[in-house]
């Protein structure tokens, strides 16, 4: 039998992820002075971030927080985030100012496999190209029903990465970078 993952740290992460396809890169936070890891997936930049710290446990935790930051320049509709976290599961979108955040979180409490890691990358990436499309669909619409420029949203200034497809594109009346 597989031997159960109890615990989650950065060496880890990066070894699932790389393994997976991606490449990574340690960060740190300038203000919380904590590590993290960052990729990106179809021209989208992402942060994976620890959770909560395991007592008695020298660097281990307990779950991660996979997040994909994109700026919003005009109005977003709040419905429209909305009818995302209506119709999706596993990760979540929010609207903060002027920033859309995706959102999800991966446990490794009580024991998990690897494949139930790596399973995880494979649906945060699927989020991630579903959430463009969407974008990218919605607000090519919202343009088309305003008869005026959507808003505009950017990500992250991307990190290349290996095979991997972009999947972001462009309308005339909206901008998905």
């Amino acid at each position: 039998m597989t031997d159960l993952i109890q615990t989650i740290n950065l060496d880890k992460l990066r070894e699932i992820l790389q393994q997976a396809g991606y490449r990574v890169e340690t960060v740190v936070d300038p203000i919380a002075a904590t590590p993290y890891l960052r990729s990106a997936t179809a021209g989208l930049a992402f942060d994976i971030r620890l959770g909560n710290r395991l007592a008695g446990e020298d660097g281990g935790f307990a779950d991660v927080a996979f997040t994909a930051v994109l700026q919003v320049q005009g109005e977003l509709p709040l419905d429209l985030v909305n009818r995302w976290n209506a119709t999706r599961r596993f990760a979540r979108l929010q609207l903060s100012q002027a920033f859309l955040v995706l959102c999800m979180d991966v446990t490794v409490a009580g024991g998990v496999v690897p494949n139930h890691l790596r399973a995880h990358v494979e649906i945060w990436d699927r989020l991630v190209q579903e959430l463009i499309t969407y974008l990218r669909d919605e607000l090519r619409q919202l343009g088309s029903a305003n008869g005026a420029a959507a808003p505009v949203a950017q990500g992250q200034a991307p990190t290349p990465e290996p095979a991997r497809e972009p999947a972001a594109a462009s309308s005339a009346s909206a901008t998905i970078q």
